[in-house]
């Protein structure tokens, strides 16, 4: 088989696999009618979650936003879901609010990491850079 034959191959290929994920290049049409989707999943979330949340609970879903935005999307998934399941009965307060975040933060383990550093082992700085084991004074 010869090198432009595999080359065309490989192309084929690619594409096949790139349409059967959706990842390969997209018809403009598709990506805009996608992008208008999106846009507007956007805008019902949004329109939800202001029918849900009073101003003050609304400004530290903001915030939240702003530190933490993988928190905060789930945070706005979760509201968005218990007010499709009737359980919340009216808009939500700043106090009732904290206590969805925090009976979050009690379902999401919090990771603890460490650092270890060996100077042994690394051996970035002895003592003999400082002149500590100096044996001339």
């Amino acid at each position: 088989m010869g090198d432009p034959e595999l080359e065309a191959i490989k192309q084929q290929r690619l594409a096949q696999l790139q349409s059967q994920y959706g990842n390969g290049p997209q018809n403009p049409e598709q990506q805009k009618a996608r992008e208008e989707q999106m846009r507007q999943q956007e805008e019902m979330k949004h329109s939800m979650l202001s029918q849900l949340l009073n101003q003050q609970a609304r400004a530290r879903l903001n915030t939240l936003k702003i530190s933490k935005p993988e928190k905060a999307e789930m945070v706005e998934g979760m509201i968005i879901r218990m007010a499709q399941a009737g359980r919340i009965p009216g808009k939500l307060d700043d106090q009732q609010f904290v206590s969805i975040l925090e009976s979050l933060n009690q379902q999401i383990p919090k990771s603890t990491s460490t650092v270890k550093f060996d100077r042994r082992r690394a051996a970035l700085d002895s003592d003999d850079d400082y002149g500590l084991n100096d044996d001339s004074s």
